[in-house]
């Protein structure tokens, strides 16, 4: 089991991931939904079940780097699952993320889940949020929990106290992004719902594919949300017959926590309570500290 973070943990060993991924590559049965940006044709990801559904999406420069590098991330921690990128459409979000309307959202979400995903990862914002048409996004995240189909979304960078229709939802799992020591981001956004049932990951210096070829860094809570999609693409492929529900349970933890800032994850002890042991690790979360 890694060692508690310190100043010069990767980012793989500060959340416990590193021994999950050395159990598994994940299993090709395993779908992780990429609603995002579209993926360009990188030579790191030749190898990756990468099946492309949905519309084209938003063909700018911007939205394709961003939907390239968290699909390389994605790559990067379960390379045996199916990757489905499921493009949306919109432009740039103020705080540097992929955009995208409300029913754009929604239907991404629903064609994932129409598609057989177990995981699917949102790093996106809303370009144009109106209380009137937020019910579509609200029916696409019930639509997962009656699936057991787990909902990673970003909660977002303006550094605001309040959460989104999508991270206020109970079955969602908001990430929030926290620096190479586990301690939050102000840059994230947090709330009482976030801090229940939501989680933190590294923000800070992330490494994955650049859409012109090599390698690209970048942080937030984008980058964020990936490592915990990829977290639990790996329990529902060591655990297959974990439900939904059980996997959430075990990277979140009981949502009795009263503080708007997120639990750490940690991966290992999060597959520890998932077979019910902890000989093996400590079985005990790390909590980010502001």
């Amino acid at each position: 089991m890694p060692q508690g973070p310190s100043a010069t943990t990767a980012p793989l060993d500060l959340v416990g991931l590193r021994p999950l991924m050395a159990l598994s590559h994940g299993a090709p049965a395993v779908a992780v939904g990429v609603v995002d940006g579209p993926v360009a044709d990188h030579p790191a990801l030749a190898g990756v079940r990468l099946r492309r559904i949905g519309p084209g999406g938003s063909g700018s420069p911007l939205a394709l780097r961003h939907g390239t590098f968290v699909a390389g991330l994605l790559a990067g921690i379960c390379p045996g699952c199916t990757l489905l990128s499921r493009p949306i459409f919109g432009a740039a979000a103020a705080d540097g993320t992929v955009a995208s309307t409300a029913d754009h959202l929604a239907a991404a979400i629903a064609d994932c889940i129409a598609a057989g995903a177990r995981v699917v990862n949102v790093s996106a914002a809303l370009a144009e949020p109106s209380p009137n048409r937020l019910r579509a996004l609200e029916q696409a995240a019930d639509l997962a929990a009656a699936r057991g189909c787990l909902l990673v979304v970003a909660a977002g960078n303006q550094g605001a106290v309040g959460g989104s229709t999508l991270t206020r939802h109970p079955w969602v799992i908001a990430v929030t992004a926290c620096d190479a020591t586990g301690r939050p981001l102000p840059l994230s956004n947090f709330a009482a719902t976030i801090g229940r049932g939501g989680i933190a990951a590294p923000g800070v210096g992330v490494a994955s594919l650049s859409a012109a070829g090599g390698i690209t860094i970048a942080g937030g809570t984008s980058a964020a949300a990936p490592f915990v999609s990829g977290a639990a693409a790996l329990l529902a492929s060591l655990v297959p017959r974990a439900s939904g529900a059980a996997i959430r349970h075990a990277l979140c933890g009981p949502a009795r926590r009263r503080s708007i800032v997120p639990p750490l994850l940690d991966a290992w002890a999060a597959y520890q309570s998932l077979i019910g042991g902890t000989a093996h690790g400590t079985g005990q979360r790390r909590t980010a500290t502001a």
